[in-house]
């Protein structure tokens, strides 16, 4: 198979895990389900369990040696040349309180000499029925319409997105202050990770956030990166495998590079 051929398959299979995994979700959406919680003492339930399966099951049949990352069943085949990073409910609290926000993400990133390189990603709202999907060679689409980053006049007018303050240590709140000091507005919580899918389409400007997991970011890089938005942790370095770990998951999206520069900058001091 080619690399044109490859991708299309690619393309395919991820509308299917988007499906199949969305009809899993929205069965129990706005149910009287049973509540869990994790290790670390999140959320989580059938819903977030079966959807995972559903589409683990599903990569499974279409590439058999791939490997699979996702939140609620672990990892497999973590040396394969081409990785899977699931995360079946990003927003789990959203969920559990009717909240429609939340989204399944979905990414796929490749192995090489350089190191592990984000290949498709797709950010999928299955109450909203609005699905991001594209990478690096795949322009990003919103419901198969082209999706594109805005640009900013400057700091002084854009508009930032975070989940919550509660997520930055001592010095990353002091560099998130600053940077929110230098914005027209600042938003909190509530779009869980629809919000990087508001910056892939241009309607917002600036995502920054800290303490994500490899699942929460795995797939928001290349859509973003296919929409013409630019997207690292916050020391400028393009985000990686290990970045929940070597730089607490520290996340900077912004639409354009010449806004991402400065809030940099600022975060920086």
């Amino acid at each position: 198979m080619g690399d044109e051929g490859f991708k299309k398959t690619c393309v395919a299979l991820f509308h299917r895990l988007a499906d199949t995994s969305g009809a899993i979700v929205l069965s129990h959406f706005r149910k009287n389900v049973a509540i869990d919680a994790k290790s670390d003492a999140t959320p989580v339930t059938i819903a977030d369990r079966d959807s995972e399966t559903a589409m683990r099951e599903l990569i499974a049949k279409a590439f058999p040696d791939h490997g699979i990352i996702g939140e609620e069943h672990g990892s497999e085949r973590l040396d394969s040349e081409w990785l899977w990073i699931l995360d079946p409910i990003d927003g789990t609290k959203s969920f559990i309180n009717g909240v429609p926000l939340f989204g399944t993400l979905i990414g796929l990133w490749r192995r090489t000499v350089t190191g592990a390189q984000p290949y498709l990603g797709c950010i999928n709202h299955p109450a909203l029925n609005e699905r991001w999907l594209g990478g690096a060679d795949l322009p990003t689409t919103l419901n198969g319409v082209p999706a594109r980053s805005r640009n900013c006049a400057g700091l002084g007018t854009a508009a930032l997105y975070t989940t919550s303050a509660s997520a930055f240590g001592d010095a990353e709140r002091e560099a998130f202050l600053r940077l929110k000091a230098a914005v027209r507005q600042t938003r909190y919580g509530g779009t869980d990770c629809y919000h990087y899918g508001m910056v892939a389409s241009g309607w917002t400007d600036l995502a920054c956030e800290a303490g994500l997991k490899l699942h929460d970011y795995g797939a928001i890089v290349p859509v973003l990166e296919g929409a013409g938005a630019r997207i690292t942790d916050w020391n400028g370095a393009p985000l990686a495998l290990e970045s929940e770990t070597t730089v607490h998951g520290q996340v900077l999206a912004c639409g354009d590079a010449r806004l991402h520069a400065a809030a940099l900058a600022a975060l920086q001091g």
